[in-house]
């Protein structure tokens, strides 16, 4: 199976709608009704497992946005970086085997104490872990909406990580950064605040002189000649800014703005203050299954269409016809979710193949009255429905 790569999402399409979502910009943090805050790993813990006085104002921020009203569901890291001072290693393990190991131990010891400090608010947990894989799935996906809206009305507070004891491909993935992106579509949020140990995003590493802070980004060109690739906290983190602009993007195309700032930070921003750097939304809410078809479904396979099924299908918002495919690849039943691609290789779209793999080729090319009359009524030349695909932000693919 192959391993999946992190590319930095870009933006299209109008600016968010801000009928839908009451939080457009900077201006507008404090009107959020349902906030997703992430923190990293490298904020929680240290060489010798949780750093309590860290988790202890986290939960005092968390607490003072609930009394106002604000829904919020907290994703956390620190799992392995938890558990492996308890194994007695002294660093952070490379092995799957051990990193599984660690957050079985840790995940244990890092909702312990969210629990504990959050009884200082007479405030109830709920542990949520997830794997990216679970999400790709539609009935998981519908599942986990429905237990965090429940658990939001009943007024717990529900914290999220990756279930990084069974996951394998998701702890190579690196941080909770994407996992938290698609926990904020997941709940309909109206923002999502990236903490780190890092306050911005900035033109270059933080150490350097020439280095400035990127107060927003509402465009490509905000991002351009900006290093992100600086790795997170040597020993205890895993992700670097790249997951960061990567989650900020995921975010931006379901119209959820996003904040990226420090934990020491995280008070500042709330009480209005200029800090951090702003991702503005780049795109309208979408529906649960529209999002879930463009960011989170496994894809079986692609369909290559030529400039015509482009300009037909793809630009319009009509049904892709067997007539306009010039290629498929893939092992997919009919069903199954589909990349369509241009004849460059560029990714425009996701949908549900109404074929499969193996009876398309002798319809790729071909006419809806082709088709009917060398292969009968059921192939009527549709391959992906109209109401069955959603358009993407110009980025990388998901079938390798």
């Amino acid at each position: 199976m192959a391993e999946r790569r992190t590319t930095v999402f870009r933006y299209s399409g109008a600016a968010g709608d801000p009928r839908a979502n009451p939080v457009v910009g900077r201006e507008d943090l404090t009107d959020a009704r349902r906030v997703v805050i992430k923190i990293g790993s490298s904020s929680l813990t240290g060489p010798h497992g949780l750093r309590t006085e860290e988790i202890d104002a986290l939960v005092d921020l968390v607490a003072g946005l609930r009394s106002r009203g604000t829904q919020v569901v907290l994703v956390s890291s620190g799992a392995i970086a938890a558990g492996f001072p308890a194994l007695g290693l002294s660093r952070r393990p490379k092995d799957t085997a051990t990193q599984q190991a660690s957050a079985a131990v840790g995940q244990n010891r890092l909702i312990s104490y969210y629990s504990q400090s959050f009884a200082r608010y007479d405030t109830t947990v709920a542990q949520v872990l997830l794997t990216a894989e679970e999400l790709m799935r539609r009935g998981q996906y519908i599942n986990a909406h429905r237990a965090l809206a429940r658990l939001l009305t009943l007024d717990v507070m529900p914290i999220v990580n990756e279930n990084d004891a069974v996951a394998t491909r998701e702890i190579r993935f690196g941080d909770n950064d994407r996992l938290a992106a698609l926990t904020a579509n997941l709940v309909k949020a109206d923002l999502l605040v990236l903490l780190s140990d890092v306050d911005a995003l900035y033109t270059g590493h933080p150490s350097l002189p020439d280095s400035r802070r990127i107060r927003t980004v509402s465009s490509d060109e905000d991002l351009a000649g900006v290093d992100v690739r600086t790795p997170g906290s040597a020993g205890v983190g895993t992700g670097g800014m790249v997951t960061k602009v990567d989650a900020a993007g995921i975010a931006a195309t379901t119209g959820i703005p996003t904040l990226l700032t420090s934990a020491g930070r995280a008070a500042d921003a709330f009480a209005g203050e200029d800090v951090g750097t702003w991702f503005s939304a780049a795109g309208r809410r979408r529906s649960a299954r529209a999002a879930w078809l463009g960011l989170t479904a496994r894809v079986r396979g692609r369909l290559t269409i030529d400039d015509g099924a482009v300009a037909g299908a793809i630009d319009r918002g009509r049904s892709l016809l067997a007539a306009g495919i010039t290629g498929a690849v893939g092992d997919f039943t009919a069903g199954d979710v589909v990349e369509i691609a241009d004849a460059s290789g560029r990714v425009l779209a996701r949908g549900l193949a109404a074929y499969s793999s193996s009876q398309l080729p002798v319809m790729l090319g071909r006419t809806t009255s082709e088709l009917k009359a060398d292969l009968g009524e059921g192939y009527d030349g549709v391959v992906v429905h109209a109401d069955d695909w959603v358009r993407l932000a110009p980025t990388h693919s998901a079938f390798l």
